[in-house]
């Protein structure tokens, strides 16, 4: 077991939770009354000073309880990253009802399939920001407004819902309920506390250098706990200025980091090999740019991005490791901590690990175990779902990834995968990362994924390889490619070129949906 508890900006762990704010949006305020004029959200329509920000999430705050949102209610917010976002996340914040953020491209089942369980008492569409958003809107006939600060939105009635017991303390009264993928089984809402999304903020903040001169480009969605916490909540807690954008386009990408002087940059592992792209093809060099610091999450970390990305840059693009469950970050890699290999740094600080074999013991350094957390970070529970909790979130406050990992000798950790996608084959255990870090390593492939599939009493390995666009190579190529670089069972029985891999709208890949593609294949062959 590693703790990571050290040091940090002359403040413990310990200190940082006992000077964690009651409320997520009472730091934010302080910055409010402090820096009044610096700027604290910008996006392309406008740019709020601190002082606007107060202004807007006043107004807002006042929508909210117009339409008899309370304490311990549910508010939906239907959404892509804008500044309207913002203010109703600080506003529902402030009146301790529980903000439900909910990405504006999911579909018309999977979204009702979230207002069934969640029963919210109100529903805010940012259709100014996204026209998904709006489409969703006009499909439940919501009612538009313009408003002069915070912009177009639209808006659902007030309905019928029994509200939740308001806790006074913050580790106990809930922030945020983030609905997980729902690729497989019903979606389940992820109960995040005022006290879990303040500390991860804080620490992510801290790892991170995060002052008031920061500029920070937050693409990740904010229906996400990455884009959420470690972008928008870390910057604003920090007196930062924070632009926010909807989706992420390389051209529109590069020129608000020339325009803005952007000096933080989070994203998933594709979003960098793009805007390298659109740099050299403006014939544009980094130096153009403000970029002081990169990090990458969401998604593994393959060595050929982190590679050309650094080489790039001349920076270190520092990888973490986390899930919604968990606020979302369990690891970081440290600012400017050079790391050679893509592994996702050490345990932060006041944040626990074990690594656990299946015989229940503890693995030792460079053996893989499964990964159980416990700390400030970890979440209250799934709602209204306490059996489904019971399973994940034992009663000394572990709680079990369901990911597999290994731990080196500086406590860094690197993932080899879900426990689920374990694959046993001909009784060695097969990791899909491991073979997925060697395709990814080939000059032609963008990204890849390994699935296993159960067959005649053995699991096969199956690879699906997503190739550069206009490249030239076949499956063949990838198999003689394979038997080069990996021992016989790991290798995988079929590879599966394809143009696009299915991926969530944060850039996860959707693994769950090449297994059903496989099991449909089998059973029509």
């Amino acid at each position: 077991m590693i703790n990571g508890h050290e040091i940090m900006m002359g403040r413990t762990a310990n200190e940082v939770v006992a000077n964690l704010p009651t409320r997520v949006s009472h730091r934010v305020w302080q910055w409010i009354k402090d820096t009044p004029d610096a700027i604290a959200l910008q996006e392309a329509a406008r740019s709020w000073t601190y002082a606007d920000l107060g202004l807007a999430v006043n107004d807002a705050r006042q929508h909210l309880i117009d339409h008899q949102v309370r304490g311990g209610d549910r508010l939906i917010l239907v959404c892509e990253n804008a500044c309207v976002l913002a203010a109703f996340v600080l506003a529902a914040s402030d009146l301790d009802a529980w903000v439900v953020p909910v990405n504006a491209r999911m579909s018309d089942t999977e979204l009702d399939a979230i207002l069934d369980d969640c029963q919210p008492r109100h529903v805010i569409y940012t259709v100014e920001a996204s026209s998904d958003a709006r489409k969703h809107a006009e499909q439940r006939s919501a009612t538009f407004t313009q408003h002069p600060l915070l912009g177009e939105f639209a808006y659902g009635g007030t309905l019928d819902s029994t509200p939740e017991p308001v806790c006074q303390r913050g580790q106990d009264q809930i922030f945020a309920m983030i609905y997980t993928s729902g690729t497989t089984g019903k979606p389940k809402g992820v109960m995040l506390t005022h006290n879990n999304v303040a500390f991860v903020a804080s620490i992510s903040a801290a790892n991170r250098c995060l002052s008031p001169a920061s500029r920070v480009y937050s693409v990740l969605p904010m229906s996400h706990a990455f884009g959420l916490t470690s972008a928008c909540m870390a910057g604003m807690m920090s007196g930062a200025t924070t632009y926010l954008e909807p989706r992420f386009n390389p051209e529109v990408c590069l020129n608000t980091l020339l325009e803005q002087k952007i000096t933080m940059l989070m994203g998933v592992p594709p979003m960098y090999s793009a805007l390298i792209e659109a740099i050299k093809t403006r014939g544009l060099r980094p130096s153009n740019l403000s970029l002081s610091y990169l990090s990458v999450g969401g998604a593994p970390l393959d060595p050929e991005t982190k590679s050309s990305t650094e080489s790039f840059f001349g920076l270190p693009l520092h990888n973490g490791f986390g899930l919604t469950e968990t606020s979302p970050t369990i690891s970081q890699v440290r600012f400017n901590e050079g790391l050679k290999d893509c592994s996702c740094g050490r345990p932060n600080p006041g944040v626990e690990v074990r690594l656990v074999k299946a015989d229940g013991s503890d693995a030792a350094i460079g053996e893989i175990g499964e990964l159980w957390t416990r700390g400030p970070h970890v979440m209250k529970g799934y709602f209204r779902k306490p059996e489904l909790t019971q399973k994940v979130l034992n009663a000394e406050g572990w709680f079990n990834t369901e990911d597999l990992a290994l731990q080196d000798a500086a406590g860094n950790l690197t993932i080899a995968g879900r426990t689920k996608e374990l694959i046993v084959r001909s009784g060695f255990n097969v990791y899909p990362a491991e073979i997925e870090a060697v395709l990814n390593a080939h000059p032609l492939i963008t990204q890849s994924a390994v699935i296993g599939i159960s067959r005649q009493g053995d699991e096969e390995v199956l690879a699906y390889v997503q190739a550069m666009p206009g490249a030239a190579i076949s499956e063949e190529d990838l198999h003689a490619y394979c038997k080069e670089k990996l021992t016989g069972y790991k290798r995988p029985s079929k590879i599966t070129l394809m143009d696009a891999l299915p991926a969530s709208n944060t850039g996860k890949l959707l693994k769950a949906r090449l297994k059903e593609m496989a099991r449909l294949s089998i059973q029509q062959s």
